[in-house]
């Protein structure tokens, strides 16, 4: 049975690998560069490409770190599961020209600290 106190850092940790897939998903339409939109085909572009996948990388073992002090191993890894399962199906309704673009890179980073800063206060 699943403790109550690890039901908020396991929802938090579902969320976290839901937006760092998101992330992921998104950064993987930038490559080749030559299918890169214009704007991130700048130096400032890739890094923002690059910084962006980084970030979302620390922030997702900073976030395992902090949630499996209290989640069990087997409640992490069907949150975490289903999670990563369903990224791509919510990538997929959103605009083109967002995903495409560096507003998606740069907001799921965002989300990702976000969550990493709530499984902090949890």
């Amino acid at each position: 049975m699943l403790p109550i106190q690890s039901i908020v850092p396991l929802v938090l940790l579902a969320a976290l690998l839901f937006v760092t897939a998101l992330c992921i998903l998104a950064a993987s339409g930038h490559f080749p560069q030559e299918r890169r939109a214009p704007a991130l085909r700048t130096a400032a572009g890739t890094a923002i490409l690059f910084g962006s996948l980084a970030l979302s990388l620390l922030c997702l073992a900073a976030g395992f770190a902090l949630a499996l002090r209290v989640v069990p191993w087997y409640a992490a890894v069907i949150g975490g599961g289903m999670a990563i399962l369903a990224a791509p199906m919510a990538l997929r309704p959103l605009p083109d020209r967002f995903v495409d673009g560096a507003g998606a890179l740069v907001g799921f980073s965002a989300a990702d600290i976000a969550l990493v800063l709530l499984l902090l206060v949890s």
